[in-house]
């Protein structure tokens, strides 16, 4: 469950990561105890959307990774789609939508750990597309 942005990750791209960045968080993984990965697990499996290697990864799990991408920005709305995806292939798909004058979703994802994803992703975006917009701007 990601909790604040991992600024100093040493990913070559980080905006092509799942969330648009590498994020701090708690591994969901285990419903008894709480988990914090360390930098290392972070950087190299969690904010990587496979974490195949991971050794808190559960044996049942309702999907492997996490996609999501802008299917239009509109002036007063975003929607995103999302894909859950198991073994490499779709599970699920959907589109959430975000109202940007009100700054409240519309579309939500019912799994609230796919909803802080949705908005880690969605935050990522914004700082990066209303950044490039303003310098046009400047």
């Amino acid at each position: 469950m990601p909790t604040r942005k991992f600024e100093s990750g040493t990913w070559p791209h980080p905006s092509r990561l799942p969330l648009g960045g590498g994020w701090y968080g708690v591994c969901t993984a285990s419903p008894t105890h709480e988990i914090v990965p360390t930098d290392d697990q972070i950087r190299e499996s969690c904010s990587l959307g496979y974490a195949i290697g991971c050794p808190h990864l559960p044996a049942q799990r309702t999907c492997d990774a996490v996609r999501f991408a802008v299917a239009r920005d509109g002036e007063d709305r975003i929607l995103l789609s999302y894909v859950c995806e198991t073994g490499h292939r779709p599970a699920e798909h959907g589109m959430l939508e975000y109202e940007i004058t009100r700054a409240a979703w519309i579309r939500s994802h019912a799994d609230s750990r796919i909803h802080r994803m949705a908005e880690c992703y969605l935050q990522a975006y914004m700082e990066k597309t209303r950044a490039a917009s303003a310098a046009g701007t400047s």
